[in-house]
């Protein structure tokens, strides 16, 4: 019971469906004309049509009991099915009662309570289909003779029922809105939740780890400088200390959720130039696994972002694809302009990720990885909405992975 925990909990769905049902009860069992012997019509004979009601009766009050336990797609469009055949029947069934035709304009009304967009449209579409074909039988058919009250005034009653299913399509509309916008804020209030989980264990760890890489870098330095020092050594050591400042500035990202920059350094960064730069310096790093990075990029776009975390964020996302592809596979990297952004994919052929676990990204400690810690992907995200960007994941277990970035691009 997914859906309906959030707003209703079971304790009351089952009060308002007993209500219904004993409410459905009374019209069997209270006084009936298909059980009246001098009942004109066509369906009282033998009581057949009574047995109909009594057997959708009990159909659609165990559906609606059994639910809770079963809340599938599948047993939404059953039940919402049986609905409909009741509604309809006991329309068919009591002529002379007017209101079962209230019931026929309010079908699509149940399937709100699932918020299930594909449902309440099956509905809002079967429910008209339905409606046109039963004043087609009265127009033509029946002429009037058991609902002369819908005869006399087709048209009217008609318009009223468009109105009613314009009526309901603006609830689910209200309603609908209103709750993509509270999944919305609860998302947003998750991701700060998570950014602040991280950084308080940056600022708690960052400082203690930076001592340490200054004073290695300090000594580092110290025997670069050194004339007995050959050429080589004096170049591993620039490679170490090149090493370390690059650590370094992981770790003034890690600060930077703690104690986010009001006023990040932005530029006018070369897309194309930027994608190129990465690809090169993890090509080494995905042919030790036969991992071959495409890039396609015809055009060049300029976007506002600090370069260092544009280059990172690239890093990040593109080596997380390396990883996750199986060996002499294709990472595929692409650049497009699409309307006023700049959108950049990296598809990979990978292990993919359930839809569980692309929600769960982006939280701390939260990684696919054997030794990985999850702040790398936080990070992405908070580097994407600090530069008013978007982060998209598509993907399928099996499957492999799409991610795509897009930036509001600069005009020329």
């Amino acid at each position: 019971m997914r859906d309906l925990e959030i707003y209703f909990n079971k304790k009351t769905y089952y009060i308002i469906v007993t209500l219904v049902i004993a409410v459905m009860f009374s019209g069997v069992v209270a006084y009936n004309p298909l059980v009246d012997e001098d009942a004109v019509h066509p369906l009282s004979e033998y009581g057949f049509g009574f047995q109909l009601h009594k057997i959708f009766f009990v159909l659609f009050s165990v559906s609606l009991l059994i639910y809770p336990k079963y809340p599938t797609h599948l047993h939404r469009i059953i039940l919402i099915s049986l609905a409909f055949i009741f509604c309809y029947l006991l329309f068919f069934l009591y002529p002379n009662t007017w209101s079962t035709f209230i019931f026929l304009c309010f079908i699509p009304a149940i399937s709100i309570l699932f918020f299930d967009k594909k449902l309440f449209y099956f509905s809002l579409i079967l429910n008209s289909m339905l409606i046109v074909f039963t004043f087609s039988y009265i127009l033509l058919i029946d002429q009037g003779n058991f609902y002369p009250y819908i005869k006399l005034d087709l048209f009217g009653n008609f318009i009223n029922f468009l109105t009613s299913q314009v009526i309901i399509y603006f609830i689910y509309y209200l309603t609908q809105n209103r709750i993509e916008k509270m999944q919305l804020y609860y998302e947003e209030i998750k991701q700060a939740e998570r950014l602040k989980t991280a950084g308080q264990l940056a600022a708690a760890v960052a400082h203690e780890i930076r001592n340490p890489l200054t004073v290695v870098k300090g000594f580092l330095q110290l025997y670069e400088q050194e004339a007995t020092i050959d050429g080589q050594k004096t170049t591993n050591y620039s490679l170490l200390i090149d090493e370390l400042d690059a650590a370094e500035q992981v770790i003034s990202q890690f600060l930077t959720l703690s104690k986010p920059s009001k006023n990040p350094t932005v530029e006018l960064v070369e897309v194309k130039e930027s994608l190129q730069s990465v690809s090169e310096l993890l090509y080494s790093y995905g042919l030790q696994r036969g991992i071959k990075i495409d890039l396609i990029a015809e055009n060049n776009h300029l976007i506002k972002i600090n370069r260092i975390e544009f280059k990172q964020l690239l890093v990040n996302l593109i080596k997380n694809a390396i990883e996750a592809s199986k060996d002499d596979d294709i990472i595929l990297v692409s650049l497009n302009r699409v309307r006023d952004s700049v959108e950049i994919k990296i598809i990979d052929q990978g292990q993919g990720m359930s839809k569980e676990e692309i929600e769960s990204l982006g939280t701390p400690f939260y990684s696919l990885k054997s030794k990985g810690t999850g702040l790398g992907m936080m990070i992405c995200f908070n580097i994407v909405a600090k530069y008013k960007g978007e982060i998209n994941f598509q993907s399928f277990k099996g499957q492999g992975t799409s991610v795509t970035i897009s930036f509001p691009v600069v005009k020329s």
